[in-house]
C-alpha cells in the first residue's frame, strides 16, 4: 500500500480547488523553488504534518461523500507537487467511489511517466504555468520550463483534454508584466488551452 507525507488537509472547499465541494490534500515535496511560495513548508523536512496511507486517507475523506456526490466534487491533490505522488493517487483512485472526481493542482514540471499515469484518472488539471517566457520562468522558479510545456502539449494531444485543463497565469510583482501575461496566453491558446485564470500575487507590497 502506498503512503505519502502531507503538509495539510482542508475540507469543504467550494469552487476554489476544482468543481463542487472538495477536500484539498497537500503533499510535501516540490520540483520548483518559487520566490513567492504559498506553501513553503513543502520544501523543508520539518514541514511534514503527517504520513498517510491511501486507505487512511480514504477513511478520513469519506465523511464528505455526500457533499462530493451532490456537487460533483471530490478530492483535489496539491502541495507541493502532487504529480510526484502519482502512484499514491493512482492507488487512491482505484479505491474511492466512482462518483468522486479527482483534481490536480500542478506545475507539470515532472517526469512524463507521472503525467501518463495520472491522465486517465484526473477529472480536472489546474496548471500553474507562472510564465511561458523561459528567462522569467527560470528566474522565478529556479527551473527550466521545457518539461512543463512538453507535458502540457502531451496532455492537450488527448481528445477532450482541452475541457479538463485550466491554466493559471499570475502577475508576479518584479517578475512579469501584463504584456508578459498576454504573450503567455497567446502562446498557450495556440497550444489548445481554452480556460485561464489570471490574477495578481499578493506579496506584501503596495504596488
Amino acid at each position: 500500500m502506498q503512503s505519502a507525507p502531507l503538509i495539510g488537509l482542508g475540507r469543504h472547499r467550494l469552487s476554489v480547488d476544482g468543481k463542487g465541494v472538495t477536500t484539498l490534500v497537500a503533499f510535501h515535496g516540490c520540483t520548483l523553488h518559487c520566490r513567492y511560495c504559498l506553501n513553503s513548508s513543502c520544501l523543508v523536512p520539518e514541514g511534514v504534518w503527517r504520513e498517510v496511507t491511501t486507505e487512511e486517507l480514504l477513511d478520513e475523506v469519506r465523511i464528505d461523500d455526500l457533499y462530493f456526490q451532490a456537487t460533483g466534487g471530490g478530492v483535489t491533490f496539491g502541495g507541493g507537487e502532487p504529480c510526484l505522488r502519482s502512484l499514491f493517487i493512482e492507488e487512491f483512485a482505484g479505491m474511492m467511489p466512482a462518483e468522486w472526481n479527482i483534481t490536480i493542482e500542478t506545475c507539470l514540471n515532472v517526469e512524463r511517466k507521472h503525467v501518463e499515469r495520472l491522465q486517465p484518472i484526473v477529472s480536472q488539471w489546474i496548471i500553474d504555468i507562472k510564465d511561458t517566457n523561459p528567462d522569467i520562468y527560470l528566474t522565478y522558479t529556479g527551473k527550466d520550463i521545457t518539461r512543463t510545456l512538453g507535458n502540457l502539449q502531451w496532455l492537450l494531444g488527448h481528445e477532450g483534454m482541452d475541457e479538463k485543463v485550466l491554466v493559471r497565469l499570475p502577475h508576479i510583482p518584479d517578475f512579469n508584466t501584463k504584456n508578459d501575461i498576454d504573450k503567455s496566453r497567446q502562446m498557450l491558446t495556440q497550444l489548445g488551452v481554452k480556460d485561464f485564470d489570471e490574477f495578481r500575487y499578493i506579496t506584501g507590497d503596495k504596488r
